[in-house]
């Protein structure tokens, strides 16, 4: 595999003489650095100096993101998680088998366990490892985005989301995130005419029973759901103004051009922009990647189940683009995420690098 984000492996590294990452203290001197979306630099810079240090080829590539590659051979297996959190320090402490701060759930323990997994993996098996910790994509997937752009397709991915050791994600809900705005000549307070900031109001409705109708009695997973992120509304005087950011969860049954038109028709008093549109995605729950996975958690005494998440990740980006076998893996309940409560399991986080290392062995 080749592309402008990849190198080749130093032939030089002496392997053998490398101890495998300590998973655990890797953990938290990640989780210690904060990384919110767009500042991820420091952390960047401190993962690329482990990775190298343990035997990885490390690098950051042009827009960020950590790049390290592991092993030789013709057959190439991406694991590609994310460096960025969500907003909100939590410090970080530990509390018996709990390990709490920003990013431990959401994606830092998941990123950790797979580069701890892929350290204790032979390089001399015709199979290359490449471990991407990607910028954004708590915001734009930027660096996901890049690598779509610029690296040749795997011949498997797999995704460093929390699932749970017992879980295996094989699907996500889309994400369409949306910018109506409307400018209008000031009126009186009293007057019959409605503000800007009503027709946004009313859009929101409109949009709002428009899906309810369309979901009908489906379950969470097949609804179209609808939320307001940022509504802003005002006048200087002269102009009455408003602005409403919102954000659509896609089940895979919504086709985007049906879904376009009727945007456009519900924004008839406003203008309306679509920032970014990425469709559902579920990969095959019968791929030999799938299988791989779920037969490394019966090894490790687990009942493993396969998962479909409501919200996004950067499987709705790679996976159209790369087309090849996919899931989503790492430890942690995803119900934490961007909680105030954000914790893994340090149990829950040793299983799973042990069923990633399992699945992934040639």
């Amino acid at each position: 595999m080749s592309g402008a984000s990849m190198r080749a492996p130093e032939a030089t590294l002496a392997a053998d003489s490398i101890e495998p990452l300590d998973g655990e203290q890797l953990l938290r001197d990640m989780v210690a650095v904060p990384s919110p979306s767009g500042g991820e630099g420091a952390l960047t810079s401190m993962l690329q100096r482990r990775l190298s240090a343990a035997g990885f080829d490390a690098h950051i590539d042009a827009v960020g993101n950590v790049i390290a590659s592991w092993g030789t051979g013709g057959e190439t297996i991406a694991l590609v998680g994310h460096v960025d959190t969500a907003p909100g320090n939590i410090p970080m402490r530990r509390d018996g088998d709990s390990l709490y701060g920003r990013g431990t759930v959401d994606a830092k323990g998941p990123l950790a366990a797979a580069c701890t997994a892929v350290s204790r993996l032979p390089r001399d098996r015709g199979r290359r490892y490449v471990v991407v910790g990607a910028v954004e994509e708590e915001a734009t997937s930027r660096g996901a985005r890049h690598l779509a752009a610029t690296m040749v397709a795997p011949d498997a991915l797999v995704i460093l989301e929390p699932s749970g050791w017992e879980g295996v994600t094989i699907a996500y809900k889309g994400s369409v995130r949306l910018r109506w705005e409307r400018s209008q000549p000031t009126g009186h307070g009293a007057g019959p005419l409605p503000s800007a900031g009503d027709h946004a109001m009313s859009f929101v409705r409109r949009l709002q029973d428009d899906a309810a109708i369309w979901s009908g009695e489906g379950g969470i997973f097949d609804r179209l759901d609808v939320r307001v992120l940022r509504l802003t509304a005002g006048s200087d005087g002269f102009v009455d103004r408003a602005t409403v950011e919102i954000g659509l969860r896609v089940p895979p049954r919504c086709d985007f051009e049906t879904l376009r038109a009727t945007l456009d028709d519900l924004s008839v008093d406003g203008e309306l922009t679509v920032d970014y549109a990425d469709a559902a995605v579920r990969t095959d729950r019968s791929s030999p990647l799938a299988r791989s996975f779920i037969r490394a958690i019966r090894e490790h005494g687990g009942a493993p189940r396969f998962k479909l998440k409501t919200g996004t990740s950067d499987l709705n980006v790679l996976a159209p683009v790369w087309r090849c076998p996919a899931v989503a893996y790492g430890p942690g309940n995803s119900r934490l995420d961007h909680t105030p409560d954000e914790h893994v399991e340090l149990d829950d986080f040793h299983r799973a690098v042990s069923v990633l290392e399992a699945a992934l062995r040639p």
